[in-house]
């Protein structure tokens, strides 16, 4: 396994406690989602609640919330309660990593939001959507949770999701023993392809996928640096192989061009082939200089690309992201890395996924805050308006359907999960 890919390998398969339970092809009955669109305020005050003792948060005193060095968020009492009498060393009581009282920090961000709630209190969603200040946009309108699918068990460590631009069905890659899953509009899995093994077609390490809009299914491998193209029947048709160093991002245009990034070289490809007959055209690089660029999505009716770049940590830091918008021409139009985003929204921003909504929108999802978050047109760009702000615990996937609903894909409770306006 390449390097580069580690990371994603990295993560625990096995997913927490309270996402067991989400299994099968369906998240449960409608009566379940019902109840659950109904517990949306309970989700919202158990981010403001300590997860050991769930008391709420406050400004001071026991119930300041602590950050401990593994990113967990505690309250001050719970932590003085775990590290015990001598207040040596504590277990984080989530992930068992030992750290000292002196390490902890304030959660800045926590501060913050109850800040803007104030005494009175208020939901999170409307807090979140003050918290733009003169950046703010008007709300795009509300997103309901309609279907989840897949599930611990169904699939493993899903990387990438896409959409057919026409019959709505959903392609996911993950780290399965048939690595390509499709699923129909409707939550059944139609299909599973993409053996696990050595020979030519079959798929090492998948890192994401899209779907053409004449129906091949295109997944990038990093384990054998190459980029692999299917039938909905899961034939191989094409394996390209032009000296890639990592290819890891790709989305469809509507002409079946496949744009794709290169995380290790920093560049940007345009694929052109006859996938029916199975012949690569063309594979020029469009883009160079760019800093480890993985997650990639085309603007359907502009021909916009934008490309998150995962910049190199300084220090402590584990990094941060940048988002870069290009014309269909391939000249930069605008730009905006976390820390320009901190400005606009007083949270650490750490994007992994991005798509264009019908109307030429920005979309990205945010691991840091569990979030999906639009960015705006490219000629607005950016603006800061939180679409999803809780529900989802690693979203590390994006794409829209045909019927323009929400499709987000969380790594941490391994699952798909479908939003439509409410």
């Amino acid at each position: 396994i390449p390097q580069g890919a580690r990371g994603r390998l990295s993560r625990p398969q096995r997913p927490p406690r309270w996402a067991r339970g989400i299994r099968g092809r369906r998240g449960g009955s409608d009566r379940s989602l019902q109840a659950g669109m109904a517990a949306d305020d309970e989700a919202e005050l158990s981010l403001l609640e300590c997860r050991v003792c769930f008391e709420p948060y406050g400004p001071d005193g026991e119930r300041r919330p602590l950050n401990l060095p593994c990113g967990h968020v505690l309250c001050r009492g719970c932590v003085g309660a775990l590290a015990g009498a001598e207040r040596r060393r504590l277990e984080c009581p989530f992930c068992r990593r030992p750290c000292g009282p002196a390490e902890t920090s304030d959660c800045r961000p926590l501060l913050q939001l109850l800040e803007l709630l104030g005494p009175a209190g208020g939901g999170l969603a409307s807090a979140l959507g003050r918290s733009g200040g003169g950046a703010a946009a008007p709300a795009l309108g509300g997103l309901g949770l309609r279907l989840c699918l897949g599930g611990w068990g169904s699939l493993v460590n899903p990387t990438g999701v896409a959409a057919c631009p026409r019959s709505g069905r959903l392609a996911v890659a993950h780290d399965g023993k048939k690595r390509i899953h499709v699923f129909g509009p409707s939550g059944f899995c139609l299909r599973r392809f993409g053996e696990r093994g050595d020979a030519s077609n079959d798929i090492k390490y998948p890192l994401d996928v899209t779907v053409t809009s004449d129906g091949h299914v295109v997944v990038t491998d990093g384990g054998d640096c190459s980029v692999k193209a299917f039938d909905f029947e899961g034939r191989g048709v094409l394996a390209v192989r032009e000296g890639f160093c990592l290819p890891w991002g790709l989305d469809a245009t509507p002409k079946s061009e496949v744009i794709l990034t290169d995380s290790e070289a920093g560049s940007l490809y345009r694929l052109t082939a006859d996938f029916q007959r199975g012949e690569l055209k063309k594979c020029q690089m469009i883009r160079s200089r760019l800093v480890s660029p993985r997650a990639v999505a085309v603007c359907q009716t502009s021909g916009a690309v934008v490309v998150i770049e995962h910049l190199k940590a300084r220090g402590p830091s584990k990094g941060s992201t940048r988002v870069k918008i290009f014309s269909a021409e391939m000249d930069l139009i605008g730009q905006m890395d976390s820390f320009g985003l901190n400005l606009v929204f007083p949270s650490r921003i750490y994007a992994a996924a991005v798509a264009f909504d019908k109307e030429g929108r920005v979309i990205v999802t945010d691991v840091c805050s569990q979030a999906v978050i639009c960015l705006g047109k490219p000629e607005e760009f950016p603006i800061f308006n939180p679409l999803i702000s809780h529900g989802l615990s690693y979203p590390v996937g994006l794409t829209y359907m045909a019927n323009d609903s929400l499709v987000v894909l969380d790594s941490g409770d391994h699952s798909i999960k479908v939003y439509s306006s409410t």
